[in-house]
């Protein structure tokens, strides 16, 4: 059986823009191509003037543009191993780590400064959670205040 381009696409659009072109070799009309893959004419006349300007190559999907990433993919594997030293290890006090705390690790070990926000996708891509400190007082005395619900809160709100 004869490998076709759009055989060989990488992802749906690529094939639907790849096939257009074989058919357009094949002798059928633009408004034909549209028809069987459910596009407009004017998608197909884009795609064929691309593959005349620049090649059929460039109906290949192209990555996403944007800024490449600042963490090397050796230091982004190396981020788990230092999270998982545990956070006081690195000098925080509890062994909780947030967002904020892996921004400073990775500041310090590796020279890139990351917004928390950004820190959590990054973790989120390593499949690494994070814990969520407790805003809770360390003196915090749960017999006293379970006392204070049980005995005295009843009676303050009976004088309202």
């Amino acid at each position: 059986m004869e490998k076709t381009l759009s055989s060989q696409a990488t992802d749906w659009r690529e094939g639907r823009r790849l096939r257009a072109f074989e058919l357009k070799e094949r002798g059928w009309k633009q408004t034909e191509i549209a028809d069987a893959l459910g596009v407009s004419e004017g998608a197909v006349s884009q795609w064929m003037k691309r593959a005349r300007e620049k090649g059929v190559k460039d109906l290949r999907h192209k990555p996403p543009p944007g800024a490449p990433p600042r963490l090397s993919e050796d230091e982004r594997a190396r981020l788990p191993e230092l999270v998982a030293q545990g956070a006081e290890a690195h000098g925080f006090r509890g062994d909780l780590w947030t967002c904020e705390r892996v921004a400073i690790v990775i500041r310090r070990e590796f020279g890139v400064s990351y917004h928390p926000a950004h820190v959590s996708r990054l973790l989120k891509k390593l499949r690494l959670s994070l814990q969520k400190p407790e805003r809770r007082a360390e003196q915090r005395d749960e017999e006293a205040i379970d006392n204070w619900k049980d005995q005295k809160w009843p009676a303050l709100k009976k004088g309202h």
